[in-house]
C-alpha cells in the first residue's frame, strides 16, 4: 500500500474513537464508510464530527467551509461487505472484547482485497490474539490512537507476531499522511508502551494514597505543578541524559525497592469499585465530584488540547 494512494478507508465501529477517527481520515481529504451494527450510532456520529470540526474551528483550528466538504466524505453503512469493498486501510474501534475483535477480523480478512491494510485501535489487547482466527495475519497491525483521536497526536503502531515489515512501514507512512506522530512498537506487548508507562505511574500514585503518604489532591498536585510541567519537552530518557546516569542509577538504587511492585490493582481501588465509588460516574472515586465539577474537568481538559493543537500546528 502506497500511502500517498490511500483514497478509501473504513472504521469499524462509530463509538467514542470510532468517530473521531473518521473525522482525522475525512479531514485529509481521504473517502470514509463509517460501520456499526446501530443506525441510530450512525447519526450521532456523524453530528459529533461536525460538532467537532465547528468547535475546532472557533479556536483557531482549520477552515468553516472545509467542514462541509469533510462531513460529505464520509458515508455510513450496517454492512460489511459495503465497507470492506473498495477500502486501502481499516481500522477497527470496536470494544475491547477479544471475542468480538477476534470474529471481525476474521471477516474482514474473508471480505476485504488482500492488499488491504487491517488495524486495530485496541488500546491493551495483543494485536497477536486479535489476529489468530484470520489467515492472513501479515496484513494485521496495531494502531493505537489517543483519545479524544482528532486532537492528540500520538498514534502506537503496534507489531504483531505476523506482521509483515511492509505493512508496518506502510501504516507508519499512513499516519504521518494524516498529520499525526505515529511511533513503532517492535513487540506485541500489553498495553504497549504509552499504557505502561501510564498504568506504571498511576500504580505508584494509588500506593502512597493507599499508604497514607499523603491524599489524592497532593498526588495529582505535585505531578500538574511539579515534572508534569517539564514532560511535553523532556522525556523521562532523556531526563535521565540530562541529569547524568550515574546519578540516575544512585537513586534508582536507592528508590526502586521502596515502590510499589504489586501484580494487580491496589486493594484501595478494589474497595472504591466494589462500594460503587466509581469516580464521575457516581460523583465519588479519590475525590467528591458534583456535576459542576465534572463538567469544569472536563472542559479544562479539551480546552487545554485545543490550544496545544493550535499552538503546535505547522
Amino acid at each position: 500500500m502506497d500511502a500517498n494512494r490511500v483514497k478509501n478507508v473504513s472504521v469499524i465501529g462509530a463509538g467514542l474513537m470510532g468517530h473521531g477517527l473518521s473525522q482525522i481520515f475525512a479531514v485529509k481529504g481521504v473517502n470514509v464508510t463509517l460501520l456499526d451494527v446501530n443506525a441510530t450510532l450512525l447519526d450521532q456520529a456523524i453530528k459529533n464530527i461536525k460538532s467537532n470540526l465547528t468547535l475546532m474551528v472557533k479556536n483557531g483550528i482549520g477552515k468553516t467551509e472545509d467542514i462541509a466538504p469533510a462531513i460529505d466524505r464520509i458515508k455510513t453503512t450496517l454492512h460489511m461487505e459495503e465497507a470492506t469493498k473498495d477500502a486501502d486501510f481499516i481500522v477497527e474501534a470496536a470494544s475491547e472484547n477479544l471475542d468480538i475483535k477476534q470474529e471481525i477480523f476474521k471477516r474482514l480478512d474473508e471480505l476485504s482485497p488482500p492488499e488491504t491494510i487491517l488495524a486495530t485501535n485496541t488500546s491493551v489487547i495483543s494485536i497477536t490474539e486479535i489476529a489468530e482466527s484470520s489467515v492472513n495475519q501479515a496484513r494485521i497491525v496495531g494502531t493505537h490512537f489517543w483519545n479524544p483521536p482528532y486532537l492528540i497526536p500520538l498514534v502506537e503502531v503496534i507489531r504483531g507476531k505476523g506482521t509483515s515489515e511492509k505493512v508496518l512501514e506502510d501504516t507508519m507512512a499512513l499516519m504521518q499522511k494524516i498529520g499525526k506522530h505515529p511511533v513503532r512498537v517492535n513487540k506485541d506487548v500489553p498495553g504497549f508502551v504509552g499504557n505502561r508507562l501510564q498504568h506504571a505511574l498511576w500504580r505508584e500514585a494509588i500506593s502512597i494514597v493507599e499508604n497514607d503518604i499523603a491524599d489524592a489532591k497532593t498526588v495529582d498536585e505535585v505531578i500538574k505543578h511539579g515534572f508534569g510541567i517539564r514532560l511535553p519537552v523532556l522525556g523521562p530518557l532523556e531526563n535521565a541524559d540530562l541529569a547524568g546516569l550515574d546519578l540516575t542509577l544512585a537513586i534508582h538504587d536507592y528508590l526502586l525497592k521502596h515502590l510499589d511492585d504489586s501484580k494487580e490493582g491496589a486493594s484501595l481501588l478494589r474497595e472504591k469499585v466494589k462500594k460503587g465509588d466509581l469516580g464521575f460516574k457516581s460523583g465519588k472515586g479519590f475525590s467528591k465530584w458534583s456535576p459542576d465539577e465534572i463538567d469544569k474537568s472536563r472542559k479544562n481538559l479539551l480546552e487545554y488540547l485545543l490550544r496545544w493543537v493550535k499552538d503546535n500546528k505547522e
